[in-house]
């Protein structure tokens, strides 16, 4: 296993996304008006659904050619380099678009992370033994935010830690071995701990109102500004299909868990130990926006949004997010939050008559 440690942060960060000229196996770079690009930032139910749409027609007369990074910021800098025209990741990026000047922008939620999302201890300790010691979070992405925030709570600074970027996955040998103090995990690999580790304790986890109420733990869709500028019609199509397939699973949500099984080879019961099984949400898992329930959140259709997340908040969580980047090294100042997100699409589907919302069966 590759372990990278960063102190230099933003070296690194600026280093990965300007290795953003590479053509990617499985991406088209034909500019077919039927063909539309799509990553998926890792394997992820909660990226999947454009396969369902893929898989059952949802998507009209649009070719989907979906590809899995497992690669958060190679899937942002290939949105960037217009290799793709839609990327599935979590929400948190927005900030480093806007500070860059990339061609790519924020355009919905999708769900929220309603648990799933979490710090895992090795063993019970005070803040004083956690000093000097090595956390594991991948960099520049979710799981950085949420290690921070709970240091922050806890109240260590970031140079308190000695921090090393690993994905969730990746984290758990160090942690089983005693190497991490503590980790960011999701399931299925918090599971994978708890059962093996005794003495491992969840410290904090995303269904924390402290965590839940802030808006940024989300999965989102990113487009690329000229894909949009050049293909609206088909940008919004591509909206229109995520939401249908999310109608979709409601509906049929043990048939397409187990699509979501064959597309990510993942167990079913890993499928469900993330997504659930009553079409809408799972506790410790994710939450599913529903349309009305994304376009309040982007301030497109009245109503307030679940969770005690605001009304037209999009915005406002793209601006503490980039305060977030700020405390943890990543960047050097707060950017116009405005610039980072498109809520327009929202609002022409909003305008069309488009509606749509769910509540667990």
């Amino acid at each position: 296993m590759k372990i990278l440690y960063f102190p230099k942060k933003k070296a690194t960060i600026a280093t990965l996304l300007c290795a953003s000229a590479i053509i990617l196996p499985g991406v088209s770079t034909a500019q077919d008006s039927e063909t539309i690009n799509i990553g998926l930032n890792v394997s992820w139910p909660g990226f999947s659904f454009l396969e369902v749409a893929r898989q059952k027609g949802l998507a009209g007369n649009h070719d989907l050619n979906l590809t899995i990074f497992e690669d958060p910021l190679g899937g942002h800098a290939a949105l960037a380099a217009g290799q793709i025209d839609v990327y599935l990741s979590t929400a948190e990026y927005a900030p480093f678009a806007i500070e860059r000047g990339t061609d790519t922008v924020l355009v919905s939620h999708l769900n929220i992370s309603y648990g799933v999302d979490k710090v895992l201890v090795v063993e019970d300790m005070t803040t004083e033994e956690l000093k000097g010691q090595k956390v594991g979070a991948p960099q520049a992405y979710i799981g950085e935010i949420l290690m921070g925030m709970w240091l922050d709570k806890e109240g260590l600074t970031p140079d308190d830690v000695e921090w090393v970027n690993l994905n969730a996955d990746e984290a758990v040998g160090p942690v089983m071995s005693g190497d991490l103090a503590a980790a960011y995990m999701y399931e299925p690999w918090v599971t994978r701990v708890l059962d093996n580790l005794d003495t491992a304790e969840i410290a904090a986890d995303t269904a924390d109102p402290y965590y839940l109420d802030t808006g940024i733990f989300m999965d989102a869709m990113y487009m690329n500004k000229t894909f949009i500028k050049e293909q609206r019609e088909a940008a919004v199509d591509m909206i229109r299909a995520r939401f249908d397939a999310l109608q979709y699973w409601h509906d049929h949500t043990e048939e397409v868990n187990q699509l979501f099984s064959d597309y990510l080879q993942w167990p079913v019961s890993d499928i469900e130990s993330v997504v659930g099984t009553n079409g809408k949400y799972l506790d410790d898992g994710l939450y599913m926006l529903d349309f009305d329930e994304t376009a309040r959140i982007c301030g497109a259709l009245d109503g307030e949004p679940p969770h005690g997340i605001e009304q037209g908040s999009i915005v406002q969580s793209v601006a503490q997010t980039n305060e977030w980047w700020v405390k943890l090294g990543l960047m050097d100042g707060v950017q116009d939050a405005a610039k980072g997100v498109d809520c327009s699409l929202i609002a022409d589907l909003v305008d069309s008559g488009y509606r749509q919302s769910m509540s667990a069966r």
